[in-house]
Formats: structure tokens, sequence, C-alpha cells
């Protein structure tokens, strides 16, 4: 009993830790026009090395508007222009460009998992193991 007493300041003070700080203020949404890399990352049946394609690319997010994506949309990326929606560290794109069966060049669709601390914007979408498509932006404006 007398080692509870003793030990029992610290644990309050550790426990202290693990609540809420007030004072914290709340990350927003991803908006504005980003820049950056996006990596396109391919396992191919029968290959052992990864295939890597990148692209330097825009990407503008306005709420209640939509999204664009511009830069070099020549052969990896493709111009792309829609709807998002964010939930949590979700984000949803559906482009209105977008057709199924024509994957020439890789498109803004689908969901993305993102991380975003105010300055720096990363998404990331995984098929399996063998594709990842990932964007490292940050904030221009």
């Amino acid at each position: 009993m007398r080692r509870l007493i003793y030990f029992l300041p610290t644990l309050l003070i550790l426990a202290t830790g693990c609540f809420n700080n007030d004072n914290s203020v709340p990350i927003p949404n991803p908006e504005g026009t980003f820049s950056g890399e996006f990596r396109l990352l391919r396992k191919l049946p029968n290959v052992t090395k990864i295939d890597t394609t990148k692209a330097t690319i825009q990407l503008i997010l306005t709420p209640g508007v939509g999204f664009k994506v511009l830069g070099d949309t020549i052969k990896v990326h493709a111009g792309s222009k829609g709807r998002y929606g964010i939930a949590g560290n979700g984000i949803r794109f559906v482009d209105s460009t977008f057709v199924v069966g024509k994957y020439n060049k890789r498109h803004l669709q689908g969901d993305y998992l993102f991380v975003y601390n105010g300055t720096n914007l990363q998404m990331v979408f995984n098929s399996g193991d063998s594709l990842s498509l990932q964007y490292d932006l940050k904030k221009t404006n």
C-alpha cells in the first residue's frame, strides 16, 4: 500500500498527458492550390523491379466547387476536374473527365487516404500490392 501512495503522483502525471489539450488548433481541411510530385508505382507480373513514373502537377481544391488537376498532364497524369468530398482522413474524388476503360493516363478518381499539416498534402491510393498512386504536394496559395 505504501508503494502505491508514492507511485500515485507519477501515475497521475502520466495520465494527464493522455487528455486533450484545449489549446491545440485543429488542422483545416485542405483547400487552395497545391503543387508537387505525382508518383505511379507499379509492379508488373513476372517482373521483380517496381516501375516508377513521376510527373509534376498542380491540384486546385475549392470547397463547394470542386477540383482541377493541371501541370504535366501530357504522359502520366491526365488533366482532371470534378467534385470531391472529405471525411476524416479520406478524400473521394469524382472526376467528370474519367471514362471507364480508357487508362492511357491516370485520373484523380476514387478514394484516397491523406495527411495534411496546413502546408504539405500527401495523398495515396493503393490497389493491392501491385499499384500505388502517390501525391506529395505543397500549398502554394
